[in-house]
């Protein structure tokens, strides 16, 4: 029996034969990697970007990235050089991918209202794309072509005047062609080779060649993370698009569900990190034995099967009374992504509000809304999917209000605007409305 055997078993639970503080235990998230001195680094390296500009993130990038590396910003004759390299099949799947992510998010667009509220009285609420947008694509191991789309459609649909892609670069230097191909097709031609702490230090303070943003969207490690904390804080920095952790999956499966598509969500998720975390919920018996075994034999079969091994110490497969206690315990943990595998998964996904993104049914794996079945892949983790929405097109925008008012309208609204401030005790509010009526009176 190996050692992933018994991980597994050991991480099969009954909900009903444990204490409340026991469930509560159970679906605890892996501790993130957040402690005193990662902050503490996180603080310098934002310091020393800020203080010297380019020469810091060129030195950090030298350090972590490409030893050689002196020019941030990514010439166009290297980066056409880069992209005439791409596979047929490769640039074949990243246009498929863009159409549908192009199509969901195009049907996202917001619109102004401009009404009435009462006589004489025109208010209107504006919509104006964020003017100068930066785009964080992790970098090391993986190459993300996918997080290009999700981050640069919705800016390019949004209109944002600046969009900057930030991503390290590998030990030569180079992005990857499928990254690039993705860029171009969003149009984004502002391309800098950095990552970690130091690239978004740069998007939200600036440099001499890499100019400050109003947002920094995408994910990222450990200290990505930290950074994009540290500058959101800060006045003098950048917003950021939402709170960030480890990937997540829950499923919930009946004892119709087949247990090999369960078993190969489960693993597509836990192979992201040894941080990530996947939950199975199911009222038989039988499919948690099931899933079980196809984990089992799927595992062994992975390029990153001692990554997802480790993830499933973190996971839990729970067998539960009924499908009603799997909602009940879903709406509670807020998965940042939740698979439905049941009989009536369409009707069952109607109570099931506190997820990033929902995958419907037993033909919906959760790979498909990572690449191009349109939604986005970019969502909250860590139990924030309860108050935090899944990035959209409105998320490249700012919204702001306006009013406008006739001397009839501002009569009319007089007394209660003089009685409000009045009550306040805000005697200047008060006289802005008196002076006027005074004065167009005389």
């Amino acid at each position: 029996m190996s050692a992933t055997d018994v991980r597994l078993q050991e991480r099969c639970f009954n909900w009903a034969e444990l204490s409340s503080a026991e469930q509560t235990q159970l679906l605890q998230r892996p501790t993130q990697r957040v402690s005193s001195e990662l902050n503490a680094t996180v603080a310098s390296i934002i310091t020393a970007v800020r203080t010297e500009g380019d020469a810091a993130v060129v030195r950090y990038t030298q350090q972590f990235d490409c030893a050689d590396l002196t020019e941030l910003r990514y010439p166009r004759e290297r980066i056409e050089a880069q992209l005439a390299k791409l596979d047929a099949r490769t640039k074949s799947a990243i246009d498929t991918a863009y159409s549908t992510i192009q199509k969901f998010h195009a049907a996202q667009q917001p619109q102004n209202i401009c009404l009435e509220t009462a006589p004489g009285i025109e208010c209107q609420l504006r919509y104006t794309p964020m003017s100068a947008v930066g785009l964080y694509i992790p970098g090391g191991t993986a190459v993300l072509p996918s997080t290009a789309l999700m981050l640069g459609v919705p800016a390019q649909l949004a209109g944002c005047p600046r969009v900057v892609l930030v991503s390290p670069p590998n030990q030569q230097g180079e992005l990857a062609p499928a990254l690039l191909y993705a860029a171009q097709k969003c149009g984004i031609t502002e391309i800098y080779r950095c990552g970690g702490a130091q690239a978004i230090a740069a998007l939200a303070y600036g440099t001499e060649t890499i100019g400050k943003v109003n947002k920094i969207f995408g994910p990222g490690n450990s200290f990505v993370t930290a950074a994009k904390q540290a500058v959101s804080q800060d006045p003098a920095g950048a917003a950021i698009d939402m709170p960030a952790g480890p990937s997540e999956l829950m499923v919930i499966a009946d004892a119709d569900a087949n247990p090999a598509y369960v078993a190969a969500d489960l693993l597509s998720q836990a192979e992201h990190g040894a941080d990530s975390q996947v939950v199975l919920l199911t009222d038989s018996a039988a499919q948690l034995t099931a899933v079980q075994q196809q984990l089992e034999l799927q595992l062994a079969q992975l390029s990153r099967a001692s990554t997802a091994a480790q993830a499933l110490s973190n996971s839990a497969l729970i067998q539960v009374r009924d499908l009603a206690e799997s909602v009940a315990i879903s709406q509670a943990y807020a998965p940042e992504h939740l698979s439905v595998q049941t009989a009536d998964a369409e009707q069952l996904a109607e109570q099931l509000t506190n997820a990033g993104s929902l995958f419907i049914g037993a033909f919906t794996p959760e790979s498909g809304g990572d690449y191009a079945t349109g939604t986005n892949h970019v969502l909250p983790t860590y139990g924030f999917a309860d108050t935090v929405s899944s990035l959209g097109l409105l998320d490249f925008f700012r919204r702001y209000t306006s009013q406008k008012a006739t001397r009839e309208g501002l009569v009319g609204l007089a007394d209660a605007i003089v009685a409000l401030a009045e009550a306040e005790g805000l005697d200047a509010h008060a006289r802005a409305v008196t002076v006027r009526l005074q004065e167009s009176n005389s």
